[in-house]
């Protein structure tokens, strides 16, 4: 069974639908005890960072443990940022610290001038990165997904794949048997019913 974590921060609906449509059975976990029968978890969300407020006390310290136990877990959108070790949109909350590095606005100008609209909303392409440490299973290169977020993560050792928004950053990343993207696979068609079905078929 699927662990989809709702901590109060939107889209639990698409996803768990999208993951139902994989094949996978879902539940929602009403304690941090509750993560111990999960075969995988999955952290969704939208919005502010402050919202991952709510992942305190001891829901950080279950999932760390699940984490550390060798649980696979994906981190959607703003479930992704959290596994950061924070994000400039919410300074004085922690995110869990998995990946190094913290999460940045992103900006409203071009390299060339032009502005940009943030939130970045709409179709980009996601091109594998050439010296990822871990691929991302199901992600093929230069497939289109569907991005809506304001802030994103840097592009590090672990990025799995990167996208452009007027500065790079990462939109999938990796460590053992963790990972997040920063579009939603949910809405991104095949592309993204596909990562969902590699992840579900378990990281190798």
């Amino acid at each position: 069974m699927i662990a989809l974590v709702d901590y109060g921060a939107g889209n639990l609906a698409s996803v768990r639908k999208a993951l139902r449509a994989c094949g996978a059975g879902v539940f929602e976990p009403a304690a941090p005890a509750d993560l111990d029968r999960a075969a995988a978890i999955v952290l969704p969300g939208v919005g502010h960072f402050a919202a991952t407020a709510s992942l305190d006390g001891g829901w950080r310290a279950a999932l760390r443990r699940r984490l550390d136990a060798g649980v696979p877990c994906l981190g959607i959108c703003l479930g992704m940022q959290w596994l950061f070790d924070g994000s400039d949109e919410a300074p004085g909350v922690p995110g869990l610290g998995w990946f190094a590095g913290r999460v940045t606005r992103l900006p409203d100008r071009a390299p060339d001038g032009g502005r940009l609209k943030v939130p970045h909303a709409g179709w980009n392409v996601a091109r594998v990165a050439a010296d990822a440490g871990g691929a991302l299973p199901g992600l093929q290169d230069a497939e289109y997904f569907y991005f809506t977020h304001a802030y994103a993560a840097p592009v590090t050792a672990e990025t799995a794949a990167t996208t452009v928004y007027g500065v790079p950053f990462a939109s999938a990343v990796r460590r053992d048997q963790v990972c997040g993207v920063q579009f939603h696979p949910e809405k991104s068609g095949a592309a993204g019913l596909a990562v969902l079905r590699a992840f579900l078929g378990g990281l190798r």
